[in-house]
This record gives structure tokens, C-alpha cells and sequence, in this order.
């Protein structure tokens, strides 16, 4: 999935309220993402493990949220994002996960705790 982090625990994307992901989210938000390189081989590689809140962003949130995303966006050629493009009737909405818990698996499998 393509996000938009802001610093170490607020990760920023977009999707349709009607994914089966989004429709999870509203009823249980709590998430556990994971973020790896799949460009190293295998057995090289290291993931960060997260637990969040995840939500569909409204308000004032919502503005902040689109001026992450769309930086982000821009930076990586795929375009500007605004509000226009994430509030209804639009196809897209626009979500957050906020980090409460980071861990790094590293060697033998084994998952450092990381301060945030």
C-alpha cells in the first residue's frame, strides 16, 4: 500500500470507503502494520513492526492529513492530492494510522522494542 509518514508514528493513505480494508477499520481500528524492504533477499532483509489506531480523517485533521499525503505524492511524481479528491461524492477518502508500539525484527527472528 502507498503511505505518507510523517516522522515515526503517523502514517497517512488513500482508499475507497468501500475496500474491504476501510470497512474493517471503521468497525475495529485498531491495526498492526509491518514495513520491510522487498528488495533485499531473503533472510537480509529488517521490518518494522507496528501497533496503531487507524482512521478515516475528518476536520481539521482531514486538511493536515491531504497536505501530508500530497507532498508525498508530488514528491514521488504521482501528482497533487486536495480535499476535493477524498470527500464525497469522490471515490477516495483519506486515512491515518497513529504508531503506539514500533519493534525491529532482526537476527533469529527476534523483535527489539524501538522508542518512538
Amino acid at each position: 500500500m502507498y503511505y505518507a509518514p510523517e516522522g515515526y508514528a503517523e502514517f497517512y493513505w488513500v482508499s475507497s470507503p468501500e475496500a474491504t480494508h476501510s470497512r474493517n477499520l471503521a468497525v475495529r481500528p485498531e491495526v498492526s502494520i509491518v514495513v520491510f524492504d522487498s528488495r533485499t533477499p531473503v533472510g537480509s532483509g529488517q521490518g518494522v513492526y507496528m501497533s496503531a489506531v487507524a482512521e478515516e480523517l475528518a476536520g481539521d485533521d482531514l486538511d493536515r492529513g491531504i497536505a501530508i499525503f500530497s507532498r508525498r505524492s508530488e514528491a514521488h511524481g504521482a501528482g497533487e492530492w486536495i480535499l476535493e479528491d477524498v470527500r464525497p461524492p469522490a471515490r477516495h477518502r483519506l486515512y491515518r494510522a497513529t504508531a503506539s508500539e514500533h519493534s525491529v525484527l532482526g537476527p533469529q527472528d527476534r523483535r527489539t522494542p524501538v522508542s518512538v
